[in-house]
């Protein structure tokens, strides 16, 4: 195949040539009129249309027909009809004839090229394969150039013979045929043997992997294209991948690659000439190199891993690790479904064994990958595919997309690239509820933070029950901190005056009820205006709520405080009276939370006291009926045992950090499955394993967290906190929260 550029020289020699050949023939150069000038404006024709610019290599109906048009009017612009005799005028109807004919037959080729009909079908097949065979340049413009050779030109020996030897040469394409040969002699010639065997076939691993036995010892290195004489089917390239033992010699083995029409053209020229199973190096031309490194050889020599081993399913890719390269947990590699490359996650590696030859034993490593899917630029995310590669297939690395800034969505990113997670929806982040789990010091609080920064920026209110006091003076510039400030110290007067409120109906007694109100009285403020911050935290142990628990005696009765647990559900349940009143939505109104939520809404078998189960299965309910009302929670806690199932069942996101109770791990395999939940004792801080509705991601995928520091100055430039009408309290300066070193991707 010449480069464009050396056609277009080619095409200005046939031009010249042409008007030599002209002269050569008739004596004078060619007219813009007259009969003598047919031939060579039907050959300048065939060599733009047909030959070196246009349609170089095929023909379509739609070429046909241009060939045809230009036929018919070339002929029509010479016609002089009287002036003929009855054999010129025979000549001149042919030509036109089958230039019609062949227009025709194209035009039929186009109007049936979407039948369903079998007959249609065998007639559209008849029509394309005439027209392709009389619609080609050559032949077309061959019938042309004989009827201008009869009428004008066969009364001359000469003219006769110059215009037919130059439109064969013309038709016979020259230069394909001194450019084969060229790259010939280049191959024969070049420094060193075109060819050079280095073993025979040994076995077929099929599909696609040759088992090779290696003449002498000189080592064939990775990577090295190899050609392979199979008597019995055509020849094959392939590439020298690892060694797996000796029998006779060393066993190499090889898998096929896809290689381009050109180097296997230039291979059946050379593979003749090698006995039968024979296994051989090739010096490629030139030319056949350039092909070579256009396509995808040089990509699997450069990012091949291993092949699709047995056992791998629809959403489980198993394959053996030939060449590690960054290959490690959580790494990206990718395999080949039909056409489309496809996504995995390495979530596991193991040591196997397997008898290769002769009892020839060969130990490798086996990877384990779970399918995220394949990469869609237009989406910007990975999409399903609900299939499996085939076996003995290569597994590459993954190549991952050019860096480029994080979309506001972005939560973290797959460790090793640039392939990012997502939050597809804060709504269903919020009202189909989110667990954050893992042991301490791995991020929980710092990416409960970010959530809540996101939550903020779509509109939805946020109150934090915090034991920790973090969320506060983390979040300065989102909430009144003045105003915030005066309601805590009217709720804690309020719930300390209750311990001498003795009454003589118990459910009146103490602050229980005031403290309710007045909270009620708070938070539907909040929720219903935006006057005072779209976050509200709160310390439930900071408050002095006082139950009274018997009846009077003589003006005094038995009181007793509030526990976190029970103040919590007192604060769950007047959000939902709130947002009950102002109706069903389907968007997110109210997030609720529930930092160390093992304190907060414990297992009825943690519950330290004997209101505690009660007053967590009053926060569950609350929880599981918000969800109509735009009302949903963020769990989070590092004791997954001790938390209430009633609300962690409900959770429909998890982001599961690092563990190490069993109980924890059982509970979280049910939700993205036994491969993940054994990855989890070795997670690296600000590493989860993220997956639910919210996730832009249909399975669970190991992600790399956003660095907090890097996050709030993108995210904050472009969502900064809301503006609040009265001035906020001053606070300090945050620190950062469970921050570890980041190393990955910057926000």
């Amino acid at each position: 195949m010449l480069p464009q550029r050396q056609r277009l020289i080619i095409l200005v020699l046939y031009i010249v040539g042409l008007f030599v050949v002209n002269y050569a023939a008739v004596g004078q150069f060619p007219t813009l009129s007259g009969g003598k000038s047919l031939w060579f404006y039907t050959a300048l024709a065939s060599i733009l249309l047909g030959n070196l610019l246009v349609t170089p290599y095929y023909v379509k109906p739609a070429d046909v027909i241009s060939y045809s048009v230009a036929g018919i009017i070339a002929l029509g612009s010479v016609q002089t009809w009287s002036q003929w005799e009855s054999k010129e005028q025979a000549a001149f109807v042919f030509g036109c004839a089958f230039c019609l004919a062949v227009l025709l037959l194209s035009v039929a080729t186009i109007l049936t090229k979407d039948v369903v009909s079998e007959i249609w079908i065998q007639w559209h097949q008849t029509f394309r394969l005439l027209s392709n065979a009389l619609g080609s340049q050559r032949v077309l413009f061959s019938v042309v150039i004989f009827v201008a050779i009869f009428i004008f030109h066969r009364h001359s020996n000469r003219e006769v013979t110059v215009i037919i030897l130059s439109w064969v040469l013309i038709a016979s394409r020259p230069e394909t045929i001194l450019s084969h040969i060229v790259d010939r002699l280049r191959l024969i010639w070049r420094a060193g043997p075109p060819v050079q065997v280095c073993g025979t076939v040994a076995a077929y691993q099929a599909p696609g992997i040759v088992l090779i036995r290696q003449d002498g010892t000189r080592t064939v290195p990775f990577g090295t294209l190899l050609l392979i004489r199979d008597p019995h089917a055509p020849s094959k390239l392939t590439m020298a991948v690892d060694y797996v033992g000796r029998d006779e010699g060393l066993l190499l083995r090889a898998v096929e690659v896809g290689t381009p029409a050109m180097a296997l053209e230039e291979c059946e020229s050379i593979v003749t000439t090698l006995p039968d199973n024979a296994v051989a190096t090739i010096n490629f031309s030139n030319a056949c190199q350039q092909a070579i490194a256009q396509s995808q050889v040089p990509d699997q020599q450069a990012r091949f891993v291993g092949v699709v081993a047995p056992d791998s399913s629809i959403d489980r890719l198993f394959f053996e690790v030939v060449r590690a390269l960054d290959i490690k947990e959580g790494a990206l590699v990718e395999a080949t479904i039909g056409t489309r490359r496809v996504a995995y996650q390495v979530i596991n590696g193991m040591t196997k064994e397997d008898i290769v030859f002769r009892k020839n034993t060969f130990g490798f490593v086996r990877g384990e990958a779970r399918k995220i899917g394949m990469w869609s630029e237009a989406e910007d995310n990975f999409l399903r595919v609900e299939w499996l590669p085939d076996p003995n297939s290569p597994v590459l690395l993954s190549h991952p997309p050019a860096p480029g800034p994080l979309p506001p969505d972005a939560i973290g990113h797959f460790p090793g690239t640039d392939y990012i997670a997502r939050i597809k929806s804060i709504n269903e982040l919020v009202t189909h509820n989110t667990a954050i789990l893992g042991i301490l010091g791995v991020g929980k609080t710092m990416l409960s933070l970010e959530l809540v920064e996101r939550m903020i920026t779509a509109g939805v209110k946020v109150i934090c029950l915090d034991l920790t006091n973090q969320y506060s003076n983390q979040l300065p510039g989102f909430f009144n901190g003045a105003l915030l400030e005066q309601e805590r110290a009217e709720l804690q007067e309020i719930g300390t005056a209750g311990k001498n409120n003795v009454q003589l109906n118990v459910e009146e007694g103490g602050s229980v009820n005031p403290f309710r109100n007045t909270l009620r009285e708070q938070l539907r403020q909040f929720i219903t205006t935006n006057q005072s911050g779209f976050f509200r935290g709160y310390n439930p142990s900071s408050f002095e709520v006082w139950r009274q628990d018997s009846r009077p005696y003589q003006g005094h009765a038995s009181m007793a405080t509030l526990t976190p647990t029970e103040i919590t559900r007192i604060f769950t349940d007047v959000v939902l009276t709130i947002v009950q009143e102002l109706g069903e939505s389907e968007d997110a109104r109210v997030c609720f939370v529930y930092e160390e939520a093992h304190s907060l809404v414990p297992e009825w078998t943690s519950a330290v006291a004997e209101g505690d189960k009660a007053a967590t299965n009053g926060t569950a309910r609350a929880i599981l009926q918000g969800r109509k009302f735009g009302m949903g929670c963020v769990l989070i806690t590092q004791r997954t045992a001790n938390v209430t199932k009633t609300i962690l069942n409900q959770c429909n996101t998890v982001f599961a950090m690092r563990t190490f109770d069993d109980t924890g791990r059982g509970f979280l395999a049910n939700y993205i499955g036994s491969e993940y939940a054994d990855v989890l004792p070795t997670l690296a801080e600000r590493q989860a394993v993220f997956f639910g509705r919210a996730s832009s991601c249909e399975n669970p995928i190991l992600i790399r967290l956003n660095d907090q520091a890097a996050f709030r100055a993108a995210f904050r430039e472009i969502h900064p906190p809301p503006a609040i009408p009265i001035a906020a309290a001053p606070h300090p300066e945050p620190a950062p929260v469970d921050e570890e070193k980041d190393e990955g991707i910057q926000f």
